[in-house]
């Protein structure tokens, strides 16, 4: 325990000083999208990883997140700022109108609601053009000129998410979550309102990820629907990160998101253009193959396997 604490209070202190050392704008865009999936997938690893709740619609809760705070912008004139934490609250409301109507039913059907669930609101947030403006998209003034502001933002927030998701994981709240994953029929039996704790569940994992989206609207300062309610680029990055990192651990999402950030800018950029410009287009090939390697020979995650890999790669015997 006490070398995790000292692992975790190095790494602190190189990602607090990390803007300071490193200048270059690109890196610390990349290590602020890093931070953005973070929160991502932390957030689709409580109700996935943890609760068994799968989602194929995290894109929903972020683009009503970043939809939310431009609308309050560009309507009513109120700061994006103050839009997170209403964007956060938005996409709270929507999870727990799906929660109620899918949660009383067994099997797939939550999994299958996410996924129209973002379909429809980019249908929606395409053809509202009143309230949206459509494909048009909504644009508008970055407060910061600098990046390192934003990296800030960004670090609390991944750290709130991640910090806030172990403090429920330790609490009765998380042992609920958990057995519900596990048998929810022997939950019910030990009296355990599993509707109410999945509906608790899906309540934090879509208030953090409308606060990513309307942190992406205050950062990106540009938003359309094909980008923030992206099923590809939202909802199964979202899904990739979790199962990269390792399914039902505190820092899997974290690892997860690092990984993939550095793999999808890596061939985005053609290896930073050391190699032909066709490979800028193969990262979703990648992507696939990544995922295909890690059930294969890492179910459990990079975090999840930690040891077999210390083992099987690094060559380091657990002590005993």
């Amino acid at each position: 325990m006490k070398k995790n604490n000292l692992t975790l209070i190095i790494l602190g202190i190189i990602l607090l000083i990390f803007p300071l050392v490193i200048r270059s704008d690109y890196y610390q865009h990349l290590i602020i999208i890093a931070f953005m999936w973070v929160v991502i997938g932390s957030s689709w690893n409580l109700l996935a990883g943890y609760t068994g709740q799968v989602s194929f619609g995290h894109a929903m809760f972020f683009g009503v997140g970043a939809y939310t705070a431009g609308i309050l912008f560009t309507k009513l004139g109120i700061s994006p700022w103050w839009g997170m934490m209403f964007g956060g609250i938005a996409s709270m409301m929507i999870g727990l109108f799906v929660g109620w109507v899918c949660f009383r039913l067994r099997g797939p059907y939550f999994a299958l609601a996410t996924l129209a669930g973002g379909e429809i609101f980019r249908l929606i947030a395409t053809n509202w053009e009143s309230l949206t403006d459509g494909m048009v998209g909504i644009l508008i003034m970055q407060t910061f000129r600098s990046k390192i502001p934003y990296y800030y933002v960004a670090l609390a927030l991944a750290a709130v998410c991640v910090y806030s998701i172990h403090i429920v994981m330790q609490s009765k709240w998380g042992y609920y979550f958990v057995s519900i994953r596990e048998d929810q029929d022997a939950a019910e039996s030990l009296g355990i309102n599993t509707t109410l704790y999945k509906n608790i569940s899906l309540l934090i994992s879509s208030f953090f990820t409308g606060m990513a989206g309307a942190f992406y609207m205050n950062y990106m300062a540009f938003i359309d629907p094909q980008v923030v309610f992206s099923l590809h680029y939202i909802s199964i990055m979202a899904i990739l990160v979790g199962i990269v990192g390792g399914v039902a651990t505190i820092m899997g999402p974290a690892v997860g998101a690092f990984v993939m950030v550095g793999v999808q800018e890596t061939f985005r950029s053609a290896f930073f253009g050391l190699a032909p410009k066709w490979i800028s287009e193969s990262h979703a090939l990648v992507f696939g193959l990544l995922v295909i390697f890690v059930i294969m020979f890492l179910a459990n995650g990079i975090v999840g396997d930690w040891s077999k890999i210390k083992r099987n790669v690094f060559k380091i015997k657990a002590p005993g």
